[in-house]
Order: C-alpha cells, then sequence, then structure tokens
C-alpha cells in the first residue's frame, strides 16, 4: 500500500512538471525563452539586490559552480554587474542592470498570468485545499531531502 501511494505521487509529480514544462531548461515555465535557473535568478535579484554570489547560491540552491556560471551568462547578457562590496573587498555584489530588471519584470508578469489562469481553472472551493496541499508536499520535500 505504501508503495502504491509513493508510486501514485511519482506520477503526478512527473504529470505536474511535463504540465508545467519544467522539464524544458531552456523556457520558463511561462513560455518565456529564458532558462529557468536564469529567471530564478533574476527573481531572487528583483526581490532583493544587491546580493553575493554565496547569498544567490544559498536562494537558489545550487552549487557555487553552477552560480558561478549563471553569473557570466548574466553577465553577458548584460543582466547583471558584479561590483565589490564597500567594506569587506573580498564580496562581490550582484546587481541588476536596467536591461536585468526589464527582463525581470517582465518575467514577473508572464508568471502572474500563468497562474491566474492556473488558478481560476481551480473550482473557487476548492483553492485553498489546493495551496494547503502544496504546503504541506513542499514541507515534506525539504524534510526528506
Amino acid at each position: 500500500m505504501k508503495h502504491e501511494a509513493s508510486l501514485d505521487l511519482q506520477g503526478q509529480l512527473i504529470g505536474l512538471i511535463r504540465a508545467f514544462g519544467l522539464h524544458r531548461l531552456e523556457q520558463t515555465p511561462c513560455g518565456q525563452p529564458v532558462a529557468v535557473t536564469e529567471a530564478h535568478a533574476l527573481m531572487e535579484l528583483s526581490i532583493e539586490e544587491p546580493l553575493s554570489q554565496s547569498e544567490l547560491v544559498q536562494r537558489l540552491g545550487l552549487e557555487k559552480s553552477s552560480v558561478s556560471r549563471l553569473v557570466r551568462i548574466l553577465e553577458k547578457r548584460d543582466w547583471i554587474v558584479r561590483s565589490r562590496h564597500e567594506s569587506d573587498r573580498r564580496v562581490v555584489q550582484i546587481l541588476l542592470t536596467s536591461a536585468g530588471q526589464q527582463a525581470a519584470d517582465e518575467l514577473a508578469a508572464a508568471r502572474r498570468k500563468k497562474f491566474d489562469r492556473v488558478m481560476s481553472a481551480i473550482p473557487k472551493a476548492q483553492r485553498d485545499r489546493v495551496c494547503e496541499s502544496l504546503d504541506i508536499l513542499l514541507e515534506a520535500i525539504r524534510e526528506s531531502c
């Protein structure tokens, strides 16, 4: 019985990943032509900046080397700039450029539209239940990994 429930959860999560397009790493689930990791970095920087590279590692849950590559990509796209922290010159801060802020804003708007459509497709009486269930699932994933 426990194994069957695990398989059901596995199938549902695979379906969710595919339905959202999360398996297509070269574009966001809302269809924007930006890699998912780039979109997440822009989102974090638009919430709070400047961030150090180590803070970005923590927020994204990626390895240092992956974030280093990501930062180089974002810099080549002219979406971020790096600068030294005023009081601790060893710390590199990452800031959005105006082009990066525009890209972050466009991604946020596309994300809002996508989630508005998803939420409107859920019957009003079940919306809270869906969100509560996702909270429980997220907590379980975090505790078990």
